[in-house]
């Protein structure tokens, strides 16, 4: 059975495709074995994923974790009672502004297709942190955020080899 993903676009500038980005959760969910997650694990129900820019998940962070600076991503848990995941809130802003470094480029450069494919590999990179929360995956000890990153780079991965990584664009 195919998870149903409510995909919601809130930054004014970014475009993709859903579809694209839905491959993303369907690629690791259809290959649990690779980050020893059993299918128990992983929460049943709709998931929710929603891009934002820096100040609208700011506000959340702020909201939901007494810390009002911009972050790259926050995960809630779902309720399985109500049939729903969770939810992943990530923030294009600040994968534009990694991918950059300190001195943006400015629009000649940021156009260039190594940005562009840097920029789409950070935000699905964002993307697979969340679902790795979701999964069970911790990173709030050293040994825990070593793990975290291990599964990041088996995940991304996984979606290079399959040809899953969504094209992102920042207009």
């Amino acid at each position: 059975m195919t998870r149903a993903i409510a995909i919601s676009n809130r930054h004014p500038r970014l475009r993709f495709r859903r579809a694209q980005v839905a491959r993303v959760i369907h690629t690791l969910e259809a290959n649990l074995s690779a980050f020893r997650i059993p299918h128990s694990a992983i929460p049943r129900g709709e998931l929710s994923l929603v891009f934002l820019t820096d100040p609208a998940l700011a506000k959340i962070h702020g909201a939901f974790m007494a810390d009002p600076t911009a972050t790259d991503v926050i995960t809630f848990a779902g309720d399985p009672v109500e049939e729903l995941a969770g939810e992943i809130c990530v923030s294009a802003d600040t994968a534009l502004r990694y991918v950059e470094g300190p001195r943006p480029r400015g629009p000649r450069l940021a156009g260039t297709r190594a940005l562009q494919e840097a920029f789409s590999a950070e935000l699905t990179l964002y993307l697979v942190h969340g679902w790795l929360h979701l999964a069970g995956y911790d990173d709030r000890s050293a040994a825990k955020k070593r793990r975290m990153r291990a599964a990041e780079g088996r995940a991304m991965k996984l979606l290079r080899d399959a040809k899953a990584v969504p094209e992102f664009r920042l207009l």
